[in-house]
């Protein structure tokens, strides 16, 4: 397994399309804040056959210092979950899309 970078995205959307890279920078870059930014509101993002990502609130809890074994309570916090779609749970297990 290896890390992609967002600039490696753009590259290859780039090249793909034969648009400039500053162009499909701008773009991509303007979806990833649309979707942190509807994320932050609290709606649910739903991209058929791609997956559907929600935020969900993770209630308080105790947890313990590994170091110390000190009890320390943990406050609620939201988090983001992703459920992949579809086509893409076909992808990943090997199956065409």
């Amino acid at each position: 397994m290896q890390n992609v970078t967002k600039k490696e995205i753009v590259d290859r959307i780039a090249e793909r399309t034969r648009t400039r890279h500053v162009l499909v920078k701008e773009v991509v870059q303007s979806f990833l804040d649309e979707v942190i930014t509807e994320l932050a509101r609290g709606n649910r993002l739903e991209f058929r056959d791609f997956g559907v990502f929600e935020t969900r609130v993770r209630s308080a809890r105790m947890a313990q210092n590994p170091k110390t074994l000190e009890r320390v309570q943990v406050p609620e916090k939201r988090t983001v979950r992703f459920k992949a779609g579809r086509l893409m749970k076909k992808k990943i297990q090997g199956g065409n899309a």
